[in-house]
């Protein structure tokens, strides 16, 4: 139940990953989950910044791996994905307009977008990805599509993923959510990291009333 992540790119049909089309590629394991999916291909990397990001990210890693080990009980090994994930998903054919994203964001109370084509996943955008691409859009933001932009990364996982490793995996490519594919190859829920924070507060809250 391995989680994938998807590189940068425009939106076309074939972006989400192979895995949930008949065969695995691009899966994000233990091994390089330090490697940050962020930035785009061709963008100047800053070393000390990247050393810096890593850091921080071996760091939250080291400290939500002591929390996981802390919490008692059978549920600490196993917690799928599915049972934090939000099924209030809304997209939009990647032909609307950057303003568009926002405004079905805002009338959903959502701050994420999963972008189609051709009525396939085609990426995940949230709501300050859109603000800051359409800050630095030079010409009538109208006339901004997602067709017209690259897309920014993004993970994918099954319902089945074990949560504490795709937490981890957010945490290591700086990424604040997840989209969860069903077996049908669509969109079935996501996962942000405010249902953590909510798990976590839950945890607590009831290791207190104990």
């Amino acid at each position: 139940m391995p989680v994938f992540v998807t590189d940068p790119g425009p939106p076309v049909p074939t972006r989400l990953p192979e895995a949930f089309r008949g065969r695995h590629v691009g899966v994000v394991d233990e091994l390089n989950e330090t490697q940050k999916a962020h930035a785009a291909r061709d963008e100047p990397i800053d070393p000390n910044a990247e050393r810096d990001q890593q850091t921080l990210a071996r760091r939250a890693l080291r400290e939500y791996g002591e929390q996981s080990d802390a919490d008692p009980g059978d549920d600490a090994a196993y917690l799928p994905v599915s049972s934090l994930a939000s099924e209030h998903v809304l997209a939009l054919p990647a032909t609307a307009s950057l303003p568009d994203g926002l405004t079905t964001m805002d009338s959903g109370s959502v701050h994420h977008l999963v972008i189609t084509a051709e009525g396939h996943v085609a990426g995940l955008v949230d709501q300050r990805w859109v603000l800051e691409t359409l800050r630095s859009y030079s010409g009538d933001e109208r006339l901004a599509t997602f067709q017209s932009i690259e897309l920014p990364p993004f993970l994918t996982a099954t319902p089945e993923t074990d949560a504490h490793q795709l937490a981890r995996l957010m945490l290591a490519h700086q990424l604040d959510a997840a989209l969860v594919i069903g077996s049908n190859g669509e969109a079935s829920g996501l996962v942000t990291a405010t249902d953590f924070l909510r798990r976590y507060a839950q945890a607590s809250e009831q290791e207190g009333d104990a």
